[in-house]
């Protein structure tokens, strides 16, 4: 198996939930549909072809979820340049400690329908399950050829890269009619994250680690309802915002030399990062705290009506996935080896670049080419439900 990607190696990015297009991940509905709806991310299960029409979509969620993957991209540009910008350090310290969230949340929230029932469950494995496959087999083959590593493993039990948030998706979501049946939902994930922090035997498989640690923003998407999102999009909060905000940014220039990053990762122990192990606790629970925060302030500037990039929310899945592959390409072909990348002009430069990158890539064409990776039908593989064969003859008789 791949080993874990570490803070000063090829960084295991964190991003983010799927939509519409993508099967098996939560679509955002307009909160009245919420027992139709499928999950989006980046993020939850998607609609199946036969959708229902993007009018009945909640722009809201649509527009929070293109916002965090321009966020995730930029995220992941940056990652080359920031060691030697104390003022970029800061800014990717803050935005990672809310994009995910913001996703997973989101997430969770539409999943809160999500059941055992066979229906569902063809469309978790096809949407989720089967995009795991192929991208975690594409990540390695890219890597082998484009950097000229071909004894690099393939395994499917150690998520590389950006896959993970498949993977933990996927166990989340089988995990679902659990959460909605405990008393004290959240309490249980919080202990169940901080324990996971002090468990360095957990191992890379399956990117238990991560899945644990960011368990606690699912299960809160899951108890939440449409007017937690409201108050959010207060217009107190959204002014509150702003310093908040600030103080954030001014935090993270503070902690660049005396924190290390890989906690906003959540994929590794407190052993691990080489600190006491009742750090881990602590600071699971602290972060969890700061990035609900950051959250609450990134969804009360969020747009609620329809804007250009509103339809663009439904392709985020297609510019997670492949917008990897132009980061990595830049990484081992040395494009942000240039000295003037370096700098404030070359920095901004690379965040246009890759926000404009992961835009065009979350767009109908490119969803279209994908599609047969994304949310490939497979009914071939599936045997028809019972119940639905008889819906269909009783139909059928009133006709």
């Amino acid at each position: 198996m791949t080993n874990s990607l570490r803070p000063n190696g090829q960084q295991r990015a964190p991003l983010p939930p799927a939509q519409q297009p993508a099967r098996g991940v939560p679509g955002p509905r307009s909160p009245r549909n919420q027992s139709a709806q499928h999950t989006t991310t980046g993020t939850a299960e998607a609609a199946p072809r036969a959708a229902k029409p993007a009018a009945q979509r909640d722009a809201f969620f649509d527009n929070a979820k293109y916002l965090a993957i321009v966020l995730v991209a930029m995220g992941h540009a940056w990652e080359p340049l920031k060691g030697q910008s104390r003022v970029l350090e800061a800014a990717y310290t803050v935005v990672y400690s809310f994009h995910m969230p913001a996703f997973i949340i989101i997430s969770g929230y539409f999943s809160r329908s999500f059941d055992m029932r066979p229906d569902r469950l063809k469309r978790l494995v096809t949407g989720v399950a089967v995009p795991y496959v192929v991208f975690e087999v594409s990540y390695v083959l890219f890597k082998r050829w484009a950097d000229d590593d071909p004894s690099l493993p393939i395994s499917l039990l150690d998520p590389w890269y950006l896959t993970w948030f498949l993977c933990a998706l996927f166990i989340w979501r089988l995990t679902t009619p659990l959460w909605k049946m405990v008393r004290w939902p959240l309490p249980v994930a919080l202990v169940v994250a901080m324990l996971a922090s002090v468990s360095p035997d957990i191992g890379d498989d399956l990117d238990l680690q991560r899945v644990l640690q960011f368990l606690p923003f699912f299960v809160l998407g899951l108890i939440m309802k449409p007017e937690h999102f409201q108050l959010a999009r207060r217009r107190e909060v959204r002014i509150l915002s702003v310093p908040v905000f600030a103080a954030a940014l001014a935090v993270g220039w503070w902690a660049v030399p005396r924190m290390n990053t890989a906690w906003f990762y959540h994929r590794d122990s407190a052993q691990e990062l080489g600190v006491p192990w009742w750090v881990g606790p602590v600071m699971v629970f602290t972060l969890f705290g700061c990035s609900l925060l950051l959250t609450a302030c990134f969804f009360s500037w969020v747009p609620r009506r329809r804007t250009w990039f509103t339809a663009l929310g439904a392709g985020t899945l297609y510019g997670y996935l492949l917008h990897g592959f132009l980061v990595k390409a830049g990484t081992y072909w040395g494009w942000f080896d240039h000295a003037w990348l370096h700098r404030p002009l070359g920095e901004i430069f690379v965040t246009l670049v890759a926000t404009a990158a992961v835009t065009l890539l979350c767009t109908a064409p490119v969803r279209r080419v994908f599609r047969f990776s994304m949310e490939p039908s497979m009914d071939w593989a599936f045997r028809r439900d019972a119940t639905e064969l008889a819906r269909e003859r009783a139909g059928a008789a009133k006709a």
